[in-house]
């Protein structure tokens, strides 16, 4: 089967990247892929990372890549087209998680639409944008209602898309998948971070916004700060606002149990941060789903989240990590120690282990090659 996937891949970073470059790579295991990635993705003024290019050594990548989209130049839209005209393929598919790429994408789909048959796949990252508004959900049902077939990650993911959509699509063209585990990635980590040490250690991974709750986890800690000798490390870019953290763990009296790492982690750095944690912590305020809780059970790690968007449908209370209700630092502090005695500890870490290979990108891909 001929399939053309357009999205982010190396030199650029982030989840999406990875996520749609280990898609790529599954695929052209069985059929034939065209890969057309972006010359340019945001521009500087409304990109609030200090780059979007990854600074792995150890990079993500799928070859051969053609370089076409840039997000500011039309005239490069059309040569896409031009190019998967050229191609035809039997599906094309776009991931889909944020609203800036909805000129490009629905120029694309019709113009495509106009001069060859195929069948338009989206893969929805994220229904809406984490700063959602009316007209977000306008442009939103906009550039999805043009596809063929619309994959979500969760259930309750699709929730979301048939409520935007309503009657403006039929029901089997959104189907519920799952977001695939990152276990080849963190095979591929050098595989170092244990060691002796005197301290449990909690880990906070990703880009620091204000919708993942990190001022929460800082409360929590303040509450069970010398219990169990217990540190924080935040590992991530600051997007904003880093400073108000800073006030705030110098006003919970916290600073010794912290430790903050702000910059973007590259691929082999990972198994650094990841393995030298007993337990990595998603205090989200709210979520859709989230590529850090199959990040860490890619690590074999279990994961203390809050039960917001899909992250429960990962996440088992009790048995692979615990489920605490949002914006709740007592509720959150008291699940932290919970799992932190020794039985129950092991116990989840053995769960833990189990999850990274339940979620395969096989099983992903076969789901698309179905569809």
């Amino acid at each position: 089967m001929k399939m053309t996937i357009v999205g982010p891949t190396y030199p650029f970073r982030g989840g999406i990247a990875q996520h749609t470059t280990l898609l790529c790579n599954t695929l052209r295991l069985h059929h034939d892929v065209q890969f057309i990635s972006f010359t340019r993705q945001y521009p500087k003024l409304i990109f609030p990372g200090k780059t979007d290019r990854d600074p792995s050594k150890n990079a993500l990548r799928s070859d051969p890549v053609e370089y076409l989209v840039d997000s500011l130049n039309p005239y490069s839209w059309y040569k896409t087209t031009q190019r998967i005209i050229q191609f035809k393929p039997d599906k094309i598919i776009f991931p889909w998680w944020v609203i800036f790429w909805a000129p490009q994408t629905w120029y694309i789909i019709k113009k495509i639409r106009k001069k060859i048959q195929t069948k338009i796949i989206i893969v929805c990252h994220n229904v809406a944008d984490h700063e959602n508004n009316v007209i977000k959900e306008k442009i939103n049902r906009l550039v999805l209602k043009n596809s063929d077939i619309l994959i979500t990650q969760s259930k309750e993911e699709t929730g979301k898309l048939r409520k935007l959509l309503g009657q403006k699509i039929a029901t089997d063209s959104i189907q519920t998948g799952f977001h695939p585990t990152y276990a080849d990635l963190c095979l591929d980590s050098p595989q170092h971070g244990g060691g002796t040490r005197t301290n449990h250690e909690l880990l906070f991974f990703g880009f620091v916004r204000k919708y993942k709750g990190l001022d929460v986890l800082l409360d929590a800690l303040a509450l069970i700060r010398d219990q169990k000798n217990i540190h924080l490390n935040i590992v991530g870019e600051f997007w904003k606002d880093k400073q108000s953290y800073l006030e705030k763990i110098k006003e919970l009296g916290i600073a010794n149990n912290v430790t903050i790492m702000d910059e973007y982690v590259p691929n082999e750095q990972l198994g650094r941060h990841f393995l030298a944690a007993d337990l990595v912590v998603q205090p989200y305020l709210s979520a859709s789903g989230s590529g850090v809780s199959q990040l860490a059970y890619g690590f074999g790690k279990p994961v203390i989240a809050t039960n917001v968007g899909s992250i429960g449908e990962v996440v088992q209370d009790w048995v692979n990590g615990r489920l605490v209700a949002p914006n709740d630092p007592a509720a959150l502090a008291r699940a932290i120690v919970e799992s932190l005695e020794e039985d129950q500890l092991k116990k989840m870490q053995h769960e833990a282990e189990k999850v990274r290979y339940r979620f395969s990108w096989e099983k992903f891909a076969e789901m698309i090659t179905e569809c």
